[in-house]
């Protein structure tokens, strides 16, 4: 289980969000682990004046934020990120100097999804990896 929050000026975020969501998915997959058909993003496209740009980076200056299951390791974390710099820079022209992303993890027991606990559920994906 992953939910994305990705943040950024509504004049460069809207033009590359189909992109955007593929390149994160592809790297939740592909790196996380997470299921194919599970694709939990959401945008938050903002006017300049409430998303200030900071010291040294440009208009495209963009913040995800991942919350996710506790358990990975730290190992899959810096690769998780390396494959969002790369991708992003490669597919999205948006430098490493204009991401940020922040993981925060939660144990399964502070979630609740389908109408139980999140340790309750049978996953059919491995949260340890």
């Amino acid at each position: 289980m992953a939910q994305f929050k990705v943040y950024g000026r509504d004049d460069a975020l809207r033009p590359v969000r189909p992109a955007m969501s593929d390149v994160l998915h592809a790297a939740a997959v592909d790196v996380l682990g997470l299921p194919a058909d599970k694709r939990f993003h959401r945008f938050f496209p903002m006017d300049a004046e409430d998303f200030p740009t900071p010291t040294g980076r440009s208009e495209r200056y963009t913040v995800v934020e991942v919350l996710m299951f506790a358990g990975r390791s730290t190992t899959t974390k810096k690769a998780f990120y390396r494959r969002l710099f790369q991708d992003f820079e490669d597919r999205l022209g948006i430098t490493p100097t204009d991401l940020e992303v922040t993981v925060l993890e939660t144990p399964r027991h502070d979630w609740a999804i389908r109408g139980a606990p999140g340790d309750e559920l049978d996953l059919p994906y491995r949260v340890q990896v």
